[in-house]
């Protein structure tokens, strides 16, 4: 299997490593692991005094990076929260705690 190799100088990085947006949909991660973090902004409201929209809700999904896997089967955790602080928040525990679990 070809390994992708990602130059991180083209991407946002957080802690290290890369997060990609396109349109409502995020990934956080880095493919060399064995899970990533990804999430779906389903709904925006208009933050208070302002004229932006900010995420309402939001699906976070903590995906398995084995691509012999089905679409399907890949999800390993699943969950809805709030708003992004709370999403990235929750995801990266739930995401550090799979991917150290992994190492050990």
């Amino acid at each position: 299997m070809a390994q992708q190799i990602i130059d991180k100088d083209k991407y946002l990085t957080y802690l290290g490593k890369p997060l990609v947006r396109e349109k409502n949909a995020m990934c956080y991660g880095d493919m060399t692991d064995k899970y990533i973090l990804f999430m779906i902004i389903l709904s925006a409201d208009m933050a208070e005094g302002t004229a932006y929209e900010a995420p309402s809700k939001i699906l976070v999904q903590i995906l398995s990076t084995d691509t012999t896997k089905p679409s399907h089967e890949r999800v390993v955790k699943q969950f809805e929260k709030n708003n992004l602080y709370d999403a990235m928040d929750i995801g990266l525990i739930w995401l550090n705690k799979l991917n150290e679990n992994d190492k050990t």
